[in-house]
């Protein structure tokens, strides 16, 4: 699928070509799941981020953790301690995702952030599995054009969904839901700028541990009256039908 993004000129800055194989998450016979979403970025030469360099891989992975709890609506955030990020929702104890410190591997044309999963209530098994957003650069057939390939790739994870519920509810509802991110995800790398790193890690000694994502309490409160509501009006329902 290929997204052209323009600028407020209307002249065209880039574009994300979303790789979608028939096959993008499978489970293995033990429950274990192997998922891969891959975008192809296209910029005009000078205007690209060296994503694949250790800055802008960090800022890179603080632009993901960003728009995760961005379409979340805040309600997923993402905590930052030493040794280890927190998935959580609104706040601990509700841990969704516990993974180590991230690992960085790079290369003059490549860069690798991993984060190792721990634990969490989405976890089935701890210390199994890893995410990791993998970044090549590569040369363009558009003449004046940069390009580097994206992929997400969730690898070996054993969601307690699928162990608790069955196989098929995990795919139909959190796979999906991740599936759908990754590629919202994706397809904004050419529209908008990479977020400053949270840990400044690659930026220098002055950044301090922050957590990712601003809960908007007034549309929390306003989808709580209306669930309220809503429920108010089944149980109206049903008494009338008594």
């Amino acid at each position: 699928m290929l997204g052209k993004l323009r600028n407020h000129a209307g002249g065209e800055v880039g574009d994300a070509i979303i790789s979608d194989p028939e096959d993008h998450t499978v489970m293995d016979q033990r429950g274990g799941v192997r998922s891969i979403q891959a975008a192809t970025v296209s910029m005009p030469e000078g205007k690209m981020p060296a994503y694949w360099t250790p800055m802008y891989l960090e800022r890179l992975a603080r632009t993901y953790w960003k728009f995760l709890s961005r379409v979340s609506l805040g309600l997923i955030r993402v905590e930052y301690a030493v040794g280890e990020r927190r998935v959580v929702f609104l706040r601990r104890p509700f841990i969704l995702l516990r993974f180590h410190a991230p690992d960085y591997e790079t290369t003059p044309d490549r860069g690798i952030v991993r984060w190792r999963i721990q634990d969490g209530v989405l976890v089935a098994k701890r210390n199994e599995g890893y995410l990791e957003i993998d970044v090549r650069r590569s040369v363009s057939d558009r003449p004046g054009y940069e390009q580097a390939r994206v992929e997400v790739e969730v690898a070996n994870f054993y969601p307690r969904i699928a162990t608790a519920i069955a196989r098929w509810f995990y795919q139909v509802t959190q796979s999906r839901i991740h599936v759908f991110v990754t590629y919202g995800f994706l397809r904004s790398l050419a529209r908008r700028d990479l977020e400053m790193s949270a840990v400044g890690r690659f930026a220098g000694p002055d950044a301090r541990p922050v957590n990712v994502g601003e809960t908007p309490w007034a549309v929390v409160l306003a989808l709580l009256v209306a669930a309220g509501a809503a429920v108010a009006l089944l149980v109206r329902a049903i008494r009338s039908g008594r």
